[in-house]
């Protein structure tokens, strides 16, 4: 019984690579797209994707042209080769503004690359574009059915890019007067990312670091300066406990100005 199934399964296994051996090879565009049909339904996505490379420029200009442009980006998604899938999802938005398929193509486009972003100590640029295509989704299917779930990916991704920005203003806060005042660095970067992502998670994080930099900044500075910039940390101590006034880093933030008022008179 065991040698007969194997038999069986070799039989269908050859069965199946000489179906895709003839659809290669046919002329029958028809033929071959309904092959690439099947394949897809199979979960064939690199037989459904040789194929229909294959066919989409000889469909062009005909009634299968949308249908197979869409199903070659579809297969890469589903094969998860999410650069290629975004390049033949945004072709095919692009030539069908408002295609039978545009909504889908727009979404799955942006949830692709949000899907392939990189990890965070990475160069962003992909989440970026994730983030981009996401955004273009929203404005234009501002009434989809999958709204909350192209918002909530551009809420993760901007939250990597936050991190990212978190992990810059802290090695820079690390780097303490080393060569530079890199704590006015840490502060920049900090509150550049606070501005341009202002419901992050890490936006706590951020303006705690922005506190500590003021006050390492006056904390090491000549006698001249120290007050004027023990100042400037009392300022940012009020904004931060304002935000935050139940932190569980409010006891750091007492202390940093508690030391910053002796340094200012009346």
């Amino acid at each position: 019984m065991r040698n007969f199934l194997i038999i069986i399964l070799a039989a269908m296994t050859l069965t199946g690579c000489g179906e895709y051996q003839k659809a290669q090879k046919s002329t029958d565009n028809n033929y071959k797209l309904d092959f690439a049909k099947r394949a897809f339904e199979k979960k064939k996505y690199v037989q459904a994707t040789t194929i229909l490379k294959d066919v989409i420029t000889q469909f062009k200009g005909s009634d299968k042209a949308e249908e197979s442009l869409y199903l070659l980006a579809l297969s890469y998604y589903e094969n998860k080769e999410y650069d290629e899938a975004g390049a033949y999802f945004k072709t095919y938005y692009d030539r069908y503004p408002k295609g039978k398929y545009t909504e889908l193509a727009r979404f799955y486009s942006g949830y692709g690359y949000y899907l392939d972003s990189p990890d965070v100590e990475l160069d962003q640029s992909g989440t970026i574009k994730a983030i981009e295509e996401l955004q273009a989704f929203l404005e234009y299917f501002p009434h989809s059915d999958k709204v909350s779930v192209a918002q909530n990916a551009i809420f993760e991704l901007q939250d990597k890019l936050t991190l990212k920005q978190l992990q810059n203003a802290q090695l820079y806060y690390n780097l303490g007067t080393y060569m530079d005042n890199n704590y006015e660095a840490a502060v920049i970067v900090a509150k550049n990312a606070i501005k341009d992502y202002p419901y992050s998670r890490y936006k706590e994080d951020l303006e705690l670091l922005v506190l500590k930099s003021r006050f390492q900044e006056a904390t090491q500075s000549i006698e001249s300066k120290k007050e004027d910039r023990f100042r400037v940390v009392i300022d940012e101590y009020y904004s931060y406990i304002n935000n935050y006034p139940d932190s569980p880093n409010r006891k750091e933030a007492d202390n940093i100005f508690k030391i910053a008022s002796n340094h200012v008179k009346e």
